[in-house]
């Protein structure tokens, strides 16, 4: 019996061997403040993103995948930890985002996709915008990256006196962080996507021999807005297109880095960005093409994203996805697939988007809370979404409570022009009911955002 069971246990650890080498990369690539209407498979008609285009062609696009919150730090820390800011005090009223004199971050018990994969042998390396506390207990190599390249929080921050002739990246004074160490101070922002795309594929060459993950999270197109030499200029869009059509030449950089090295069948790659269009900035901000209002609100502008899967040979190609996905769910999908437990010990909004990936059934995510700071203001359960509170993202009007709540059917119309309410009252009834549901199963954690630096 002792035989058998020892014998058991060396096949068993014989037919592990290769499910390790087989463990996939997972690459995450994340816009700031890109549109949903502001790639060319998503309809833009003079931005050109050939890569982006042909990427979604290779692999699946998403019409209905979102992020968790529609701004910035919330919705970073949502991605990275597969859970609602709330649940880890990354959203505030008072304090959207953090700010250079913040003095919370991340919480250290906080599990990041990051630290899940390395439990599994991964190489864990991000390149670009952190924006999850800037302190050095909070920055990405305190959350399981083995290495950090980038900006520690967004590019427009710490603003600096402007100086007769100098460049206009000079005005803002942040910092370049390698590790943590300032290698640069102001950063030079027309450079940053460049260099971004350089390290990026640095690191993938150096970990083709081993799974990796690779976050690369980009500074554009979020403002102040700065193109590369060779974009500057060239964009019949603008400024703004310049700015984009220069990060899709990214996503192709690193897309051939992938195969170049022979990896590209055993890597996941995911485009999307962290929120809705910044519509204030007019010509400077982008387009949520079809859905209404953008960066800040709850409307699906604001939330709806731009979602690209990649993986040849496991993710058919030409797929167009009508599921609903989020953000939250590449924690549990990215954990799933490189052998990772899943924690068990604190509630996990992210699922599993492995079955509708490779085919096998539908997306599991059948409802989204849309969170503006730490409130629910919107939900949506198949097709139906509700609204219980509104506030336009140019902040017109002020925050309007909705009682009974607007109602839109986002199948007919995904531009929430149309409150169909009266004629579907029961609707409204089930949708309250699992709004209420899912409020009552949230415990708000100690709020992060609204501590300030030490005196």
């Amino acid at each position: 019996m002792i035989h058998r069971l020892l014998l058991a246990s060396l096949l068993l650890g014989a037919a592990s061997e290769p499910q390790q080498a087989e463990k996939p990369n997972i690459v995450v690539i994340f816009a700031d403040d890109l549109g949903y209407g502001d790639l060319g498979c998503y309809g833009h008609p003079t931005i050109r993103t050939p890569n982006l285009d042909r990427m979604a062609a290779e692999g699946m696009r998403f019409t209905d995948f979102y992020v968790a919150a529609p701004v910035c730090t919330p919705s970073r820390a949502a991605l990275l930890t597969g859970r609602y800011a709330v649940r880890s005090g990354m959203a505030s009223e008072k304090r959207r985002v953090l700010f250079p004199n913040s003095g919370g971050g991340l919480p250290d018990g906080e599990i990041t996709i990051a630290e899940g994969l390395k439990t599994k042998g991964y190489a864990t390396a991000m390149v670009g915008k952190w924006h999850l506390g800037h302190l050095p207990q909070f920055l990405p190599t305190k959350q399981g990256f083995d290495s950090w390249f980038g900006l520690p929080y967004s590019n427009d921050m710490d603003p600096a006196p402007a100086k007769p002739g100098e460049p206009k990246w000079m005005r803002n004074n942040v910092p370049l962080m390698r590790n943590e160490e300032v290698v640069e101070r102001p950063a030079d922002q027309t450079t940053l996507t460049r260099r971004y795309t350089e390290e990026a594929v640095k690191i993938i060459k150096a970990n083709k021999e081993k799974p990796f993950f690779l976050y690369l999270a980009h500074a554009m197109p979020h403002i102040p807005l700065f193109a590369g030499e060779a974009f500057a200029g060239k964009s019949p869009r603008g400024l703004y297109g310049d700015v984009v059509e220069e990060l899709d030449w990214s996503v192709g950089q690193v897309l051939q880095a992938l195969r170049a090295e022979g990896i590209e069948k055993r890597t996941l790659v995911v485009f999307t960005s962290d929120n809705g269009p910044w519509l204030i900035k007019n010509e400077n901000g982008g387009s949520a093409g079809l859905l209404q209002e953008g960066k800040g609100s709850t409307w699906e502008g604001g939330l709806r994203e731009p979602g690209i899967f990649w993986w040849p040979g496991k993710i058919a190609a030409g797929v167009v996805a009508r599921d609903i996905a989020c953000s939250m769910d590449l924690f549990t999908t990215a954990l799933k697939l490189g052998g990772a437990e899943v924690p068990a010990d604190r509630p996990i909004d992210g699922l599993d988007l492995s079955p509708l990936l490779f085919g096998t059934g539908p997306s599991p995510r059948q409802s989204l809370a849309y969170y503006r700071d730490t409130e629910v203001w919107a939900f949506r359960k198949g097709h139906w979404k509700i609204h219980v509170m509104t506030r336009s993202a140019f902040g017109k009007d002020g925050t309007v409570k909705h009682d009974p709540p607007l109602l839109f059917d986002l199948h007919v119309d995904p531009s929430e022009r149309f409150d169909v309410a009266k004629a579907h009252p029961q609707v409204v009834t089930d949708l309250l009911k699992a709004l209420a549901e899912h409020e009552a199963g949230v415990k708000p954690a100690e709020n992060q955002l609204e501590k300030d630096l030490p005196k």
